[in-house]
């Protein structure tokens, strides 16, 4: 590819992040050996969800997922993440997706609460804590087949 082309091919990318810029985050669907889901309470929103976040230029979703899992929950995944569905979450803004994944982890050590997460911890599917979000139940429904997978978060 000539120089001439390389510098077009970037201009275009340049105007798309612009133009059409999308933001992009990982959650997964995290349960250790006994079954159980692994679930966070942030600081900064109400409800229990499941783990995950950004995923910043320059990282794949699957980097971001570990990541994510390491740091909110010192969680290791154990064998291959599954992706299982992208969503558009409008509820975040008009350009943000997530990609779910469905994990199989480890806890390599509890997590202490801090700033960004004040509880977490590991639930039986039939006695998940008061206050878990909608779209976390909404997840394990799809999950488990009870209901298609949906577009919107």
């Amino acid at each position: 590819m000539s120089w001439k082309s390389k510098l077009l091919m970037r201009f275009v990318h340049v105007y798309f992040a612009f133009a059409r810029g999308m933001t992009m985050g990982v959650r997964a669907a995290c349960f250790d050996a006994s079954g159980r889901i692994f679930l966070v309470r942030h600081s900064y929103v109400p409800g229990w969800h499941m783990p995950g976040g950004g995923v910043e230029r320059n990282e794949t979703a699957e980097a971001a997922l570990v990541k994510e899992l390491r740091e909110e929950g010192n969680l290791r995944v154990v064998g291959q993440a599954q992706l299982f569905h992208v969503y558009y979450n409008q509820s975040a803004s008009r350009r943000d997706h997530v990609v779910f994944y469905r994990v199989d982890v480890e806890q390599t050590a509890p997590r202490t609460p801090d700033r960004e997460i004040v509880e977490c911890g590991f639930f039986a599917l039939d006695a998940l804590p008061d206050g878990t979000t909608d779209a976390t139940r909404r997840r394990l429904r799809e999950l488990n087949g009870d209901e298609p997978a949906a577009h919107y978060w």
